[in-house]
């Protein structure tokens, strides 16, 4: 709700601090006190245009601040809307929404203290706020809203859920039937290539590791030569002698016997000998395997051109698939998966056409079930929206809310659109194009009467609402007010007493002179105060005004405490 109210230099207003209360608040004061300005403050919360000469005479800027509180499933779309606009919650359930207005033209919005764009101010002002009397600002003319509110009346937001739901659904499965029946071209082209690829690597027959090992025989093809000579240098070193070059064994034998010798006079040199010994075997058996390496190696240039042909190969596939033997091997199994998929798709296909023909039967269950009770919500709401327009002496009035089918979506199958013809003998037009005032106002004080549970905007405003009623509707208007107000904060600029008598907040607004300048001032009103005012607006004074003032005051707290 509406808690607080500051404004300076707007108009005729210099400086105003108003503290609502939750309930009913009546704003009463002479014509031309300035109880439209306030009206018109609120509406620049709500985005109205600013223009310059809105600034009060001498001032270089106006500004308009509004402090709310909110709560309940408000505060999920409240929260929702900050968040999409970037903007921070300082104090969850608190919300200060600003308008400075310059001498210059230029206007300012701020939502806690941050500027803002005017849609979005818009948009945040318009989930707390309702101003009736000034249409644009109706959330009831907005024919997008109408079904919302049925569905709420009628306590079918659950099944509701459940459609958009199973809607969901079906787009989803719709959206993946059309990016596989998209280009079936491209699909074709696409299994082509796919099967090139997985051809050619498989054709290759590679192996994890296989490079390394080919590349390792290559080096010994490629130089064959070299190494069988190495090989035989290495082998005759150690095992064959010649008589100017003794082999390694030779000597090594030669250096065994001289020691041997010596340890016949000098035992120390046994350890030395047994080094020699092992030395001996160990290049015996270097010397062997050389001789075996070299006798091994074979000259055979079919197999060298066979190794650099298989190299040749992984290089080509490696430029294509990978840069290992790994890589590429990967590459083929990703490529068998997707060409196993899309060759599949058919039969994918089939099954997600089947998936969307089960769900678009599930959603015109639901949608039809939805359609039947909101036939029902449509008339029980209707007969007690006529019935308020009775009460209010609108017995002429004919109220319907038109169903008419439509492509499912995530409401339903259903258009929703209130129509009213306000007079006996009109035909029904849409609301939304109902014409502004007091008879307006009228008929909306009777859908939201009507409407109090389903409709979640916290603060409701009514201004010309007793334009062209008289004092025994006023009682009636006023009634019915104040029970609206049980569920919302409803404000109300009314002349009626008879109206204003059962505000829980009474607040008087006038105009009062101040260094030869006129200002508007609002003051809110105690009991007494407001019996005097009471008898003010009745027209009367003395003795009778004050009793018909208390008869009124006395009457309005009568009926409110018979319904507590």
């Amino acid at each position: 709700m509406l808690t607080e109210l500051r404004v300076r230099d707007f108009a005729i207003i210099e400086a105003l601090d108003i503290e609502f209360a939750p309930g009913l608040n009546v704003l009463t004061g002479e014509t031309g006190a300035g109880k439209s300005i306030i009206v018109d403050c609120i509406a620049l919360l709500l985005g109205d245009r600013a223009e310059a000469d809105m600034v009060r005479a001498g001032a270089s800027a106006a500004l308009i601040e509004g402090v709310f509180s909110y709560g309940g499933t408000l505060r999920t779309q409240v929260e929702a809307a900050l968040a999409a606009h970037g903007i921070e919650c300082d104090e969850p359930g608190q919300l200060t929404l600003a308008r400075e207005i310059r001498a210059s033209g230029r206007s300012i919005a701020r939502v806690n203290g941050r500027a803002v764009s005017q849609h979005a101010l818009r948009e945040l002002g318009e989930l707390l706020l309702d101003v009736h009397g000034q249409s644009e600002h109706l959330s009831l003319l907005r024919v997008k809203e109408h079904i919302n509110l049925l569905d709420r009346y009628a306590g079918l937001w659950d099944l509701r859920q459940r459609v958009a739901a199973k809607v969901g659904e079906l787009r989803a499965v719709r959206r993946r039937l059309d990016e596989l029946q998209h280009n079936e071209r491209e699909r074709a082209r696409r299994v082509d290539m796919l099967k090139f690829q997985l051809e050619e690597i498989r054709a290759a027959r590679l192996k994890p590791g296989e490079e390394a090992a080919l590349q390792e025989e290559h080096a010994r093809l490629a130089n064959a030569e070299s190494l069988a000579a190495y090989a035989d240098e290495a082998h005759a070193a150690l095992y064959e002698s010649t008589r100017d070059a003794p082999a390694a064994l030779d000597l090594i034998a030669q250096a065994m016997r001289a020691i041997a010798n010596l340890m016949r006079f000098d035992k120390q040199f046994e350890d030395y000998y047994k080094s020699l010994e092992e030395a001996n075997a160990i290049v015996a058996e270097v010397a062997r395997t050389l001789r075996d390496y070299r006798d091994s190696i074979e000259f055979n240039p079919q197999r060298l051109q066979k190794v650099e042909d298989r190299l040749e190969l992984i290089k080509k596939l490696k430029r294509k698939y990978g840069e290992t033997v790994e890589a590429i091997i990967a590459f083929g199994e990703q490529a068998e998966a997707e060409l196993r998929q899309i060759e599949h798709s058919a039969e994918h296909i089939e099954s997600l056409q089947q998936q969307a023909q089960q769900l678009a039967r599930e959603i015109a269950e639901l949608a039809g079930e939805l359609s039947q009770k909101r036939q029902a919500a449509a008339r029980q709401l209707a007969q007690g929206i006529e019935a308020e327009l009775q009460d209010l002496r609108m017995g002429g009035a004919r109220f319907e809310v038109q169903i008419t089918p439509q492509e499912p979506d995530a409401t339903g199958a259903d258009h929703v659109e209130f129509m009213i013809a306000p007079n006996a003998g009109e035909g029904l037009k849409p609301l939304a194009k109902i014409a502004s005032g007091g008879e307006t106002a009228r008929l909306m004080l009777a859908l939201k009467a009507t409407l109090s549970l389903a409709d979640s905007t916290p603060t409701l405003i009514f201004d010309e609402i007793d334009q062209g009623i008289g004092g025994r509707v006023g009682t009636i208007v006023g009634q019915k007010l104040w029970r609206l107000a049980r569920a919302h904060q409803v404000m109300c600029i009314t002349h009626l007493p008879q109206l204003a008598s059962f505000g829980d907040a009474h607040f008087k607004v006038e105009k009062a002179q101040r260094d030869g300048r006129t200002m508007t001032i609002v003051r809110r009103l105690d009991r007494q105060a407001r019996l005097e005012e009471l008898a003010q607006m009745l027209g009367t004074t003395g003795q009778a005004g004050a009793q018909g003032a208390e008869q009124l005051l006395g009457e309005a707290e009568r009926y409110k405490a018979s319904w507590r």
